[in-house]
């Protein structure tokens, strides 16, 4: 055997791997989110607010289960293992929910599942992306935002089949199948990145955190999988007590504000300035998912009662959509803004004169309100009584998916760029605590526009949802307000942060570098 050094492997090739792997996996989640509201409401007989505050806790555990999940990359199992074991168990979970069953505790069962796979699976994938294009903080936003389209790309093709293949196997094979059928298919979607990724695995055998680098502990293995069966169980409570949930997510809040607080306290002076301003960008992030959760809940619901699912131009008709494929267009959106924004930020970046990512948000902000404006005019814009054209939906998505670049697609980068390394995974952690926080509140917002039982006609339901966006457009106005007064402080900040991390901010190859 040659004992030669190997070629280094690109990072591009490195990227790859890692974006493919995100793409099925995303594929997976999202395919099941098109349907999961509509599974509960007509298929076991949800009202409105349960189905809403249901998933949104369900969003919420599991955008919190990452907090453990990335100290378990960091520390115990390695960041590639932990990945990899995360996807596995996402798997799994898609095909308890294959099961055709109307048991309502089965499909917490289920979900509780899918919180643990996400939890191990998502802070660790961001994080080696972070193990790749560590430095440069233009090239770090450009990186970041090629790999929030790798979760479009794989969320907008299962978005557009699962409800197609829901509805296709209901009127084909009846009882109720074609809600199974669509989630299996979600199963499969993992199958195939883990498939992928045992092809391409040479690609990241330098990329990972030093425990990657070690034999498997299997001591260690056996404590993980018995505790994520604990949590399983501890998910599946919590979403069957409203109480529970609520009380969770509270200590949970309260933990992540603890956290940062400790660590901005012991922190090296040179590093207090960089999770300050992590802080405060982690703040603005929980209150922009109360807005992107609407996506899944009360918009996805106004789709159902209030949309014409028809898309028609100059009186021709175009296509027809079923009510759960209008969540695609946010996915679309971003695909055709992703290239866009990642070109920009780069060019900008060489010229110095890219803006901050504080700048970014507040202009996130200010594309979230327009689009809830748009959502809220759908009365104006009707093509029967109730009906809303579905071209109202098209633009209320792209204004809010330009917003959801802006501050959610680079909230990975702010992690990457302020905080250390030696906290890396630990913190990404945190802000998708602060996410699943926000999630469970965008729920409880999307309940002031649940509709009674015995409300059907959409005359009577276009106003109840029409208010709450009008509502939410103000608030996202008030946002940005609030996100451009900070602007001073967070320059002071980047100013204080880049003074005393000056040997980090070098230059790195692009992201279609092969050197």
């Amino acid at each position: 055997m040659s004992n030669a050094p190997q070629a280094p492997v690109s990072q591009t090739r490195s990227f790859t791997t890692v974006f493919l792997i995100e793409m099925w996996e995303r594929f997976g989640y999202y395919g099941m989110q098109a349907l999961i509201i509509y599974y509960m409401v007509q298929r076991l007989g949800f009202a409105d607010d349960r189905a809403n505050l249901t998933w949104s806790a369900a969003a919420a555990l599991i955008y919190v289960a990452p907090a453990i999940g990335g100290w378990v990359g960091d520390k115990i199992l390695g960041t590639r293992r932990t990945m990899l074991l995360g996807a596995t168990i996402l798997a799994a979970g898609y095909a308890l929910m294959a099961v055709p069953t109307e048991s309502v505790w089965f499909l917490y069962f289920a979900l509780g599942v899918i919180v643990v796979g996400n939890g191990l699976f998502k802070p660790n994938a961001g994080n080696l992306v972070r193990k790749i294009y560590e430095g440069d903080d233009s090239k770090i936003d450009s990186a970041f935002t090629i790999y929030y389209m790798a979760v479009n790309i794989g969320s907008t093709i299962s978005m557009l089949l699962t409800p197609w293949i829901k509805d296709y196997v209901n009127d084909t094979w009846g009882h109720e199948l074609g809600w199974h059928a669509a989630f299996a298919v979600c199963c499969f979607g993992l199958l195939l990145g883990l498939l992928n990724y045992s092809f391409m695995r040479l690609t990241m055998s330098h990329v990972g955190s030093p425990a990657d680098d070690k034999p498997v502990q299997w001591s260690k293995l056996g404590a993980v999988l018995g505790l994520s069966a604990l949590a399983v169980l501890a998910a599946a409570v919590i979403l069957n007590y409203e109480g529970v949930a609520r009380a969770f997510v509270i200590l949970a809040g309260i933990v992540v504000a603890a956290i940062f607080i400790y660590l901005i306290v012991i922190g090296k002076k040179n590093e207090r300035p960089g999770l300050i301003a992590a802080l405060v960008l982690t703040v603005q992030t929980v209150f922009f998912f109360v807005f992107y959760q609407q996506m899944s809940t009360s918009l996805n619901l106004f789709a159902l009662r209030n949309v014409d699912w028809s898309f028609n131009l100059f009186g021709a008709h175009l296509w027809t959509w079923k009510p759960a494929q209008f969540q695609s267009f946010n996915p679309i959106w971003i695909m055709v803004l992703s290239p866009i924004l990642a070109w920009l930020y780069t060019s900008a970046g060489n010229k110095g004169k890219d803006l901050s990512i504080a700048a970014k948000f507040a202009l996130g902000f200010a594309a979230v309100a327009i689009g809830f404006f748009i959502y809220s005019a759908a009365p104006h814009f009707t093509t029967q009584p109730g009906k809303a054209s579905s071209w109202i939906m098209v633009w209320g998505y792209g204004f809010s998916s330009l917003g959801e670049l802006l501050v959610s697609g680079l909230g990975l980068a702010m992690i990457a760029r302020y905080v250390p390394a030696r906290m890396g995974g630990f913190m990404m952690g945190a802000y998708f605590v602060a996410s699943g926080i926000s999630q469970y509140l965008g729920g409880v917002v999307a309940n002031y526009a649940s509709v009674p039982r015995d409300i059907t006609e959409p005359l009577q339901t276009m106003p109840i949802y029409t208010n709450l966006f009008f509502k939410l457009g103000v608030a996202g106005v008030i946002c940005t307000l609030i996100a451009l007064s900070v602007l001073p402080l967070m320059r002071k900040l980047n100013m204080q942060h880049h003074e005393h991390n000056i040997a980090t901010d070098t230059g790195m190859p692009t992201i279609g570098s092969e050197e």
